[in-house]
């Protein structure tokens, strides 16, 4: 589909009080300091930005990204794209669930349908025209894609006339005129794409391979959070239990973190109300239990997932539909419902959306599925990305009750102190955050045996221990919102 719409030393002992027991104790595996870097920087990547692009001036200076995989295949995945048709840019991660097949086919067509729903109504007629009169269709994105990013080559004709769907029903639209705000386009096309999903494992399709695909997308599922950037600030949605925080810098010279998104999981109470409310008083107790939804599924909200979608009589229809032509077992279904099923949907795609308009102390927006927000909080991840990007590591001042510390705890202070202080091993600063969030120990110092025992794990153990990890580091164009704030 994006090929025709788009165009220092670490050695030594660690504290036994760390995440994971010592490798020494647990693990015959060994890896070389040259290993854990091949590891560590295998899916990284960064892209230089022009000054001016997609429209105008870009809000964007650079972005890097990295993966870090549990499960074999990664259920991660991310997106980049500069928008061709409209103004911004557009960057996603998405964290699968049951399976890799909904987050894979989220992060190829999502962007897409945020850009289109932007696009002006001159610009869809052009597009209509082309498909109409078999011409080159003008690209609507241009992707930044890692050369080891997979595409759903089989789908491609199904996504593309779906999305085409998408914009015809747009063109009949009085109002569309200019296009949709990046506000309501997100909201637009996070929803639409949730129903293209649901609908595509419903309907005939033309041969078995894209109707197994499309049942896959459809019974697994994925969260996602996705920024639009533009000259006039930062959109962000948010569906599930990814995170975007931005990165402040205050006039000490400090770091402090700005959520731009909302976590929907059952720590989250306002969230928990929010579905037990759409559902009859009778099921109040029995809606979010063990912190899941139905005490199955731990996002609260996501694409797919039709297994807490659909009616039971529906998904019962379409599996045994499938059964004498695909293998329900190759696919990972497995014909159960769960307990207390009785007033579906209990869940929803519907992103929560934040705008933050940008200021010249904020430098970058991190972009993270939970794997990483699992090992740093939001606040430890800023400071990590803003001491990597300015090379500088501010150390507060000694407190009054630090000046009375005995030996011991003076002891442990210092290391605390010399652990912020020590130089980065890697230029990408997505790199930077994994390399901590596995390796860090009790004082801030990353402890190789910690990251070894986190790099060595087999693939059938790595997943008992920690989950994929994706990341996003999107540094911002700090002259440009000084400009706009004079």
């Amino acid at each position: 589909m994006s090929e025709l719409l788009g165009s220092s030393d670490e050695s030594g002992s660690c504290s036994q009080s760390g995440r994971l027991l010592s490798t020494r104790q647990d693990l015959d595996f060994q890896l070389s300091q040259v290993q854990i870097n091949s590891i560590l920087r295998s899916n990284e990547q960064s892209v230089s930005v022009p000054e001016f692009y997609g429209g105008g001036l870009s809000s964007v200076r650079k972005f890097e990204s990295n993966q870090l995989a549990a499960n074999m295949p990664n259920e991660d995945h991310r997106s980049a794209a500069t928008c061709l048709q409209s103004k911004g840019m557009l960057f996603g991660v998405f964290d699968g669930h049951g399976g890799w097949a909904c987050a894979q086919a989220v992060s190829e067509r999502l962007l897409y349908y945020i850009a289109t729903a932007m696009m002006s109504k001159q610009s869809l007629e052009e597009l209509e025209k082309c498909m109409e009169h078999c011409r080159p269709i003008p690209p609507i994105l241009k992707w930044y894609k890692h050369h080891a990013d997979y595409n759903y080559r089989d789908s491609a004709s199904l996504y593309i006339d779906q999305l085409r769907v998408f914009w015809q029903e747009l063109l009949d639209i009085e109002e569309h005129g200019e296009g949709m705000s990046p506000i309501d386009a997100l909201e637009c096309a996070f929803k639409r794409l949730d129903a293209d999903i649901s609908l595509e494992a419903q309907v005939p399709l033309s041969n078995d391979l894209m109707k197994s695909t499309a049942i896959q997308v459809a019974f697994s599922g994925c969260t996602a959070c996705v920024a639009h950037i533009g000259t006039d600030g930062i959109h962000v949605a948010n569906a599930g239990d990814c995170r975007a925080v931005l990165g402040v810098q205050e006039e000490d010279g400090s770091w402090s973190a700005l959520p731009l998104s909302l976590d929907h999981n059952s720590q989250n109470q306002a969230e928990v109300e929010r579905i037990r409310a759409q559902h009859p008083p009778s099921e109040r107790d029995t809606i979010v239990t063990d912190g899941r939804l139905l005490g199955v599924l731990l996002p609260l909200r996501a694409f797919g997932d039709v297994r807490f979608k659909w009616s039971c009589a529906l998904q019962q229809s379409v599996l045994s539909s499938l059964e004498s032509a695909v293998d329900l077992d190759s696919l990972n279904l497995y014909q159960y419902m769960p307990l207390n099923y009785k007033t579906p949907p209990y869940l929803d795609v519907t992103p929560e959306i934040m705008y933050h308009k940008i200021r010249p102390q904020d430098h970058f927006l991190i972009l993270g599925t939970d794997g990483l927000w699992d090992e740093l909080t939001n606040a430890e991840a800023v400071r990590l990305v803003g001491e990597h990007l300015s090379g500088f590591h501010l150390q507060a001042p000694v407190s009054p009750s630090e000046r009375n510390l005995k030996l011991g705890q003076m002891h442990e202070l210092l290391l605390k102190r010399q652990a912020r202080a020590s130089p980065a091993l890697d230029t990408n600063g997505a790199t930077h955050l994994i390399r901590h969030a596995l390796g860090t120990g009790e004082y801030g110092e990353l402890c190789q045996e910690r990251l070894v025992s986190m790099l060595a794990l087999p693939e059938d153990l790595a997943r008992m221990y920690r989950d994929d990890i994706t990341a996003t580091v999107v540094y911002l164009n700090s002259d440009l919102a000084r400009s706009h704030h004079s």
